[in-house]
C-alpha cells in the first residue's frame, strides 16, 4: 500500500539517493564534531526552539515575531493569554519541550499522539471538545497567505475512514523503523505526507506533524536536527512545501500517487538544515580560537555552576590577579558568553543560554 507511492523514477531515486547519502555522510561526521561546547549548543537549540514556535505557528496562520515568541516563553508565571496566536505558541513550546527532552521514551501510537495533541491545544479553550481526538467533521489543507488569502490546497480523509488510515500508518512505519527495510528519511518523510493527507484532527494538524517529524529524526539518530529549526526553512519556503503536497495529494487513493516532489522537498530542507548548521559551528570553532586559556577555564567554572561573582572566579582562580579577571569576564561579555545582573560587588554573571518555561 505504501510503498506504492515511494516507486519513484529512474532520475528521481539518484537524485533522493545523492540528497540522504549527503545528509547521512553528517550524520557521522556530527558524532565526531567537536561539541565540548555545551553553552553554544544549549543556544542553538534555545534559537532553533524560538524559530521553530514562531515559524510553525505562522505557517498555520499566527502572526507573531520571534521576539514576541521569546517574550512569551521568558515568562515565570502565564494565566492568561491575549489572543489564540498566545494560546497556540505556549502550547507549541510545551509540546516541543517535551519532545526534545522525553523523545527516545515517547512511542509512535495512537495513544501518544493523542496526547501530544492534547498538549499542543491545552490552553485555547475553543478546542476543548476535539482536543485529543479524531476529527467528527470533514476538513480540508489551506494554505493561508499574509495577506489574508486562503487557498484550498486538498481534501482529506474522512472522518469515519481517519482512525484505521492512522492504525495502518502508524503500524508500517514503526515496522519500517524497527526492521530497517527502508531508509529511515523515506519512511519519516511519508509519515508526514500520509499525516497531513488524513489530517486526523479537527485542528493543529500542520503544527503536530512538524512535532513529530522532529520526534522521529531524534528517534532514527538524526539529533542534530534540534538544532537548527526545520520548521523556519519549511516557513521560508512555505509555496514549495504546499505545491510539493499538491503534486501527490491531487492523485489521492489512485496509482498515479507517487510522493517523488514531496520526498524530494522534505530532503532538500534537511540538506539546508545541514549547512546552516555546519556554518555556524565552524564560525563557533573558529571564535573560540580566540579565547585564551584562562577565559576558557573561567567558562568551565560557569559551566559547574550557575552563576558566579567575580570574587567566586577569583577564589577559585587565584593564580591570576582580580584585574585581570575582570577584563577577561568584560571580554565575554562583550562577545555574548555570559550576561550580568546587578551593579558592583553585587553583580552576578552566569552562561547566556537559558529559557524560562512558563507555568499555566
Amino acid at each position: 500500500m505504501f510503498e506504492k507511492k515511494l516507486l519513484f523514477s529512474f532520475e528521481v531515486t539518484q537524485k533522493i539517493l545523492q540528497q540522504i547519502s549527503y545528509i547521512d555522510t553528517f550524520k557521522g561526521k556530527w558524532t565526531h564534531l567537536d561539541k565540548s561546547d555545551s553553552r553554544y549548543l544549549k543556544e542553538l537549540r534555545q534559537i532553533a526552539t524560538i524559530e521553530s514556535i514562531g515559524s510553525s505557528t505562522r505557517i498555520e496562520g499566527a502572526t507573531l515575531t520571534n521576539a514576541e515568541v521569546a517574550e512569551l516563553i521568558k515568562k515565570v508565571k502565564v494565566t492568561s493569554f491575549k489572543s489564540r496566536d498566545e494560546q497556540e505558541v505556549m502550547g507549541y513550546y510545551d509540546v516541543l519541550d517535551l519532545i526534545l527532552e522525553n523523545a527516545k521514551e515517547v512511542e509512535l501510537s495512537e495513544n501518544h499522539i493523542k496526547q501530544l495533541h492534547s498538549i499542543l491545544l491545552k490552553y485555547s479553550s475553543k478546542d476543548t471538545r476535539h482536543r485529543g481526538q479524531y476529527k467528527s467533521l470533514s476538513n480540508k489543507v489551506v494554505a493561508n497567505y499574509p495577506d489574508g488569502s486562503q487557498r484550498i490546497i486538498f481534501n482529506t480523509t474522512e472522518p469515519h475512514l481517519t482512525q484505521k488510515e492512522m492504525m495502518d500508518l502508524m503500524e508500517w512505519t514503526n515496522n519500517q523503523l524497527v526492521n530497517k527495510n527502508t531508509h529511515p528519511l523515506i519512511v519519516i518523510g511519508l509519515w508526514v505526507y500520509e499525516f497531513l493527507s488524513i489530517h486526523p484532527f479537527q485542528d493543529g494538524n500542520g503544527r503536530l506533524s512538524r512535532l513529530i517529524t522532529t520526534l522521529l529524526l531524534i528517534q532514527s539518530d538524526y539529533d542534530f536536527a534540534q538544532y537548527i529549526s526545520l520548521e523556519h526553512i519549511i516557513e521560508q519556503r512555505k509555496t514549495d512545501y504546499y505545491q510539493a503536497l499538491m503534486n501527490a495529494q491531487q492523485f489521492r487513493y489512485s496509482e498515479q500517487e507517487i510522493v517523488n516532489d514531496w520526498m524530494v522537498f522534505f530532503l532538500e530542507c534537511m540538506q539546508i538544515l545541514i549547512e546552516r548548521l555546519e556554518a555556524k559551528m565552524n564560525k563557533n570553532l573558529a571564535k573560540r580560537h580566540y579565547l585564551n586559556n584562562r577565559q576558557k577555564d573561567i567558562l568551565v567554572l560557569f559551566n559547574a555552576d550557575k552563576s558566579l561573582k567575580i570574587s567566586d572566579i577569583s577564589l577559585k582562580l587565584s593564580d591570576y590577579s582580580v584585574n585581570t579577571l575582570k577584563k577577561d569576564i568584560q571580554y565575554l561579555l562583550s562577545e555574548g558568553y555570559i550576561q550580568k545582573m546587578g551593579v558592583g560587588k553585587a553583580t552576578v554573571y552566569w552562561l547566556k543560554n537559558e529559557i524560562v518555561k512558563g507555568n499555566d
